[in-house]
């Protein structure tokens, strides 16, 4: 009688360890697949989007980056098959580099005459490929020129309030965003995605994702 009270008393133990272990195991699997200080950075404060109706993925960049060069058409590849309750933007960022002031300035100046599709790969191009290091006006002009756009039409954008203002508001979010290299993801003016931090470039993508559906859950 004792024997079968141990047997029993045995399996009521392995039991109860078996469904503490099955528990266990699908808390795990319920926790989030990327973590904040991990795979993303959380945003000490958030930065203002340019719609807060939507949720803003912003890639930001700089044309001198080898990496974004590489990257931008696989980002705006992915940015074209995003949902409408998402909205993509770019922010070209200096990284405190003087030169890269008046890249930043190029990137609005080709947004203000209407032809920034055309002129973002050209820009890429000219650095990359042609080894135009567009180190001032002249240089950018040269892009630009070879694109159609005559000089003088040129330089009165490039120098114009408007895009000179555009330009600082640029490095005043990439500021906030914290920014220390590129390429790199702001989801929402929230978190900020490394390609260090998603394990690669193209992880970044993935990071994004979470953390869209992340923010659309939220809004419910």
């Amino acid at each position: 009688m004792r024997q079968l009270f141990s047997v029993s008393k045995l399996f009521s133990v392995m039991a109860t360890v078996f469904v503490m272990t099955v528990a266990v195991g699908c808390q795990a699997g319920s926790g989030e697949k990327f973590e904040a200080g991990k795979h993303y950075f959380v945003l000490p404060q958030p930065v203002r989007t340019s719609d807060p109706q939507k949720i803003e993925v912003a890639e930001v960049f700089w044309y001198g980056c080898p990496h974004c060069f590489q990257y931008t058409s696989q980002v705006k590849e992915w940015a074209d098959g995003l949902q409408e309750d998402v909205t993509f933007v770019r922010n070209p960022s200096t990284l405190g580099r003087k030169t890269a002031e008046i890249h930043t300035r190029a990137y609005y100046a080709a947004k203000a005459m209407g032809n920034l599709d055309k002129m973002h790969g050209k820009l890429f191009s000219a650095y990359h490929v042609k080894k135009n290091r567009m180190k001032n006006e002249r240089e950018i002009s040269d892009v630009f020129l070879e694109a159609g756009v005559e000089r003088d039409q040129f330089s009165s954008v490039f120098n114009s309030f408007g895009v000179i203002s555009q330009s600082m508001q640029a490095q005043s979010r990439a500021t906030g965003y914290r920014v220390t290299g590129t390429p790199c993801i702001i989801v929402n003016g929230k978190y900020r995605i490394t390609g260090e931090s998603a394990g690669s470039n193209e992880g970044m993508l993935e990071v994004a994702e979470f953390l869209i559906e992340k923010e659309r859950q939220a809004k419910k």
